[in-house]
């Protein structure tokens, strides 16, 4: 038996005894891919059963003055502040998975721009509605298009421009209008008078002489006195009639 032990097997031994090592080890690794490829097919179709009220909102962003793609790659579709987030394709468009029934505020998130929000409701049955969001005005309901086609606003400004000094700033002041408009007036007023109509203007002398007479206009405190007599006057009276 030792003798049996102690002799070496020949090559193409060997050799035959490695290549079944190796068909045996391909077969384990063959059923080892298939095992991974079914397992996700059948967690997925688990989690559908499992899961069936979850749904997806789609749309498409659109940038109006788009003059290359670089604007895609530094978006974000934000769900509920960034609760869900989703990316945008070459063409723009987007989806959001596993949603639940229930209502979403669509943001876009874009470093250079100003994007339209809007409200996503989901009911339980998988009916979508989209409508504008209105934060000054909660009783605003516009619908909108189901998917959604966001567009972009305004650019994002960061800065505020300087004002720059005007002519009518100066004109507009308080300060100077109280000293030119008299001024003005001054001016203006005689000149007026001078063009005017010469019949015109004796009927404004005459006007004005008539409002500065004080004899034309009665003098409401003989008025007064008049509707209530003084006591001296009626104890005069009752001594003329005694006499």
């Amino acid at each position: 038996m030792k003798a049996i032990q102690d002799r070496q097997l020949p090559f193409w031994a060997e050799v035959s005894i490695i290549i079944m090592k190796l068909q045996e080890f391909s077969v384990l690794l063959s059923t080892f891919n298939i095992f991974l490829v079914v397992l996700p097919v059948y967690s997925d179709e688990s989690t559908d059963l499992e899961g069936s009220d979850r749904f997806k909102i789609e749309g498409k962003v659109t940038l109006t003055d788009a003059r290359n793609s670089d604007w895609l790659g530094v978006t974000r579709v934000l769900v509920d502040g960034g609760d869900y987030v989703g990316y945008l394709r070459s063409d723009g468009s987007f989806v959001v998975n596993d949603l639940p029934s229930g209502s979403y505020v669509i943001e876009v998130s874009n470093p250079n721009y100003i994007f339209e929000s809007a409200r996503v409701d989901i009911s339980q049955k998988g009916k979508v509605r989209a409508r504008r969001v209105n934060y000054l005005q909660h009783s605003d309901k516009t619908l909108l298009s189901y998917p959604l086609d966001i567009k972009d606003r305004q650019k994002a400004k960061y800065f505020q421009t300087r004002e720059q000094w005007k002519v009518t700033d100066f004109l507009m002041n308080p300060m100077v209008l109280t000293m030119v408009l008299p001024l003005l007036l001054i001016m203006v007023l005689p000149k007026l008078m001078n063009a005017a109509d010469p019949e015109a203007q004796k009927e404004m002398q005459s006007q004005m002489k008539a409002f500065n007479d004080k004899s034309t206009v009665p003098d409401i405190s003989e008025m007064f006195a008049s509707w209530f007599p003084s006591t001296d006057t009626k104890k005069s009276k009752h001594k003329a009639k005694k006499k």
